[in-house]
């Protein structure tokens, strides 16, 4: 091995469950198929029915193609384009074009070694498809009822007293083979399952410092091989670059996602292990849930660091589960994420601390740059996070706030994040009151507000608020409120109706804007 394999964006789309064996598909015999060419063994991904001369352009890569070789002229170069495109095997229907299997097709599909199948008159191309389908769908609930036990077992190793030996201990079981859990050094926490070869566990361990969160753009993940040991890592929510490694014979469907469960469940249980800010955001946790006020465990979470509140949907539409989420909060450096599934809410909420960073080193006589910081140093205050755009998220960002202004600030996070929905950007972050306004005390300013706004009622203001802040555009305010346009006219005139203003006024305007922000 020399160098891991890191994760590449998919270049085309992925099956909708798992491979199915062509040695499956061969054994129904109510189908009649026969393999007459190519080798035994093929994974089928999708069924493909097509008539072309040359099909290659309209491929993904794994299909069992179809045909009765209407257009088949050349089979040698038909079987040399079918595998340049990845096709994972052909099925060739005789009658009503061909009595028989052409012999110059069969020679071509063993040269190249592509599985011809025999498909009798009496089997119909649609009742394989249906076949491969049901296939698949067999396949994939095999897959969901192999991943709910091993949740189901993951989540009672997690309740032991030993959960996170337990833990690697299950997942070790579950994936048949070893599961460890090392530091960013490739120092050795804890470790279960068979141990592999000396060069797949030197292998692994390299493999472990790709993911360690040491430096930024570090994956979530990354996979590689050495000889028939496959090896993979994923990196731990938290900042102190916990890896959990793993080493198995082979990849079964539904071995990533049984890693994702450990990784969740792993993040949680080794706070101990992430130093003392980790395992009192935990302690903070447990105490709010037992009957605690916000303000007795604020000086767990660190009453001089600002916290930033962050608001996430996915940038296609769709809604994001936990473990989704959790890899979105990992990324972002923190382990304190809400799914937000309830109520059919697709937003995720990040709360992100301020980080704590090191004073320069004064390097005195005989020392070197690099070397470790002598623990009398000074640390400088705790710092803001820096939130950067993440392919396939649209983030709104609120301003670093106190733990006491947590819910204002997850406010300006979810205003942001229409923001950026409404104008299609990928990150928003809510801009802090500066300039002139931020010379008026703020009790005068929100008396003020109060004042001014009281005759709307707050889907009135929140319209308003959100109009005026996309300079007054219709549709992008319908798109940031999910409502319709004519709703967004609507109330944008009962606003004015209610406030006896005239809202295309830029010192109307102006003055409304500044009492807005005071909310």
């Amino acid at each position: 091995m020399d160098e891991p394999s890191m994760p590449t964006p998919a270049s085309a789309p992925q099956p909708p469950a798992p491979p199915i064996p062509l040695a499956e598909l061969l054994a129904r015999e109510d189908l009649g198929l026969r393999r007459i060419a190519g080798p035994a063994d093929a994974d089928l991904l999708w069924v493909h029915t097509s008539e072309m001369a040359d099909p290659y352009p309209y491929l993904l890569g794994g299909e069992l193609l179809l045909s009765a070789g209407v257009l088949l002229t050349d089979p040698d170069r038909y079987v040399a384009r079918l595998v340049e495109a990845g096709a994972a095997a052909l099925g060739f229907g005789v009658r009503p074009v061909y009595e028989a299997v052409p012999e110059a097709l069969v020679e071509a599909c063993d040269r190249y070694g592509l599985p011809l199948l025999e498909v009798p008159p009496e089997t119909p191309f649609t009742t394989i498809a249906r076949a491969v389908w049901r296939l698949m769908a067999e396949a994939r609930h095999r897959e969901l009822r192999r991943v709910t036990r091993a949740q189901q077992a993951l989540a009672t190793a997690a309740a032991r007293p030993d959960p996170v030996p337990a833990v690697l201990h299950q997942l070790a079981t579950q994936l048949s083979g070893r599961a460890v859990l090392l530091t960013a050094r490739g120092e050795e926490v804890h470790a279960a399952g068979r141990r592999p070869p000396p060069e797949a566990s030197a292998a692994l361990t390299r493999l472990a410092r790709v993911v360690a969160r040491e430096r930024p753009g570090s994956p979530a993940s990354a996979t590689d091989t050495h000889g028939d040991t496959h090896l993979a890592a994923y990196a731990l929510g938290g900042g102190e670059g916990l890896v959990l490694s793993l080493a198995t014979r082979g990849r079964e469907p539904g071995d990533h996602t049984v890693a994702g469960i450990a990784v969740v469940l792993l993040s949680l249980l080794a706070a101990p292990h992430q130093g003392a800010d980790a395992a009192d955001r935990s302690a903070a946790l447990v105490r709010l849930l037992l009957g605690a006020t916000p303000a007795e465990v604020a000086p767990l979470l660190g009453p001089d660091g600002p916290w930033t509140v962050i608001h996430a949907r996915r940038s296609d539409g769709t809604t994001a589960d936990a473990l989704t989420a959790g890899a979105l909060g990992a990324s972002l450096g923190s382990a304190l994420v809400d799914a937000g599934r309830e109520d059919e809410d697709e937003t995720v909420r990040v709360l992100l601390p301020a980080t704590a960073s090191e004073a320069p080193p004064h390097l005195g006589d005989g020392e070197e740059p690099g070397e470790p910081r002598d623990p009398g140093k000074p640390r400088q205050p705790p710092q803001p996070p820096t939130v950067p755009p993440h392919p396939g998220w649209t983030l709104g960002v609120s301003t670093p706030t106190p733990l006491s202004a947590l819910a204002a600030a997850d406010t300006r996070a979810a205003r942001a994040l229409a923001h950026a929905e409404a104008t299609r950007t990928p990150l928003k972050v809510d801009a802090p009151v500066t300039g002139l306004a931020a010379l008026i005390p703020p009790d005068q300013a929100a008396a003020h507000a109060r004042t001014l706004l009281a005759p709307l009622t707050p889907p009135l203001a929140d319209t308003l608020r959100c109009w005026l802040s996309l300079h007054g555009s219709w549709d992008r305010t319908a798109v940031a409120l999910s409502v319709h346009r004519n709703t967004v006219r609507q109330r944008i005139g009962r606003c004015a109706e209610l406030l006896d203003v005239d809202l295309h006024d830029m010192d109307v305007r102006t003055e409304l804007w500044f009492a807005l922000r005071q909310e």
